[in-house]
């Protein structure tokens, strides 16, 4: 049997902690930044979790992380 491919779009978005969770980076602090407020930039900062049926999903797309 060959190996699987990886989807490398979702290799470059998904990364797996070490309990088995997909987190990705939260969308909309590229720019256009005015416009928002400090506190809701902060929260955007940080590492987002992929909810349980979307990561039953991406581990699919990802099978060797």
């Amino acid at each position: 049997m060959p190996k699987m491919k990886t989807r490398r779009a979702a290799a470059k978005r998904y990364r797996k902690t070490a309990s088995g969770k997909i987190k990705y980076k939260k969308q909309g602090l590229r720019h256009i930044l005015t416009k928002k407020g400090a506190k809701r930039k902060r929260n955007l900062r940080k590492a987002g979790l992929l909810s349980d049926p979307e990561a039953k999903r991406a581990r699919l797309l990802l099978p060797y992380k």
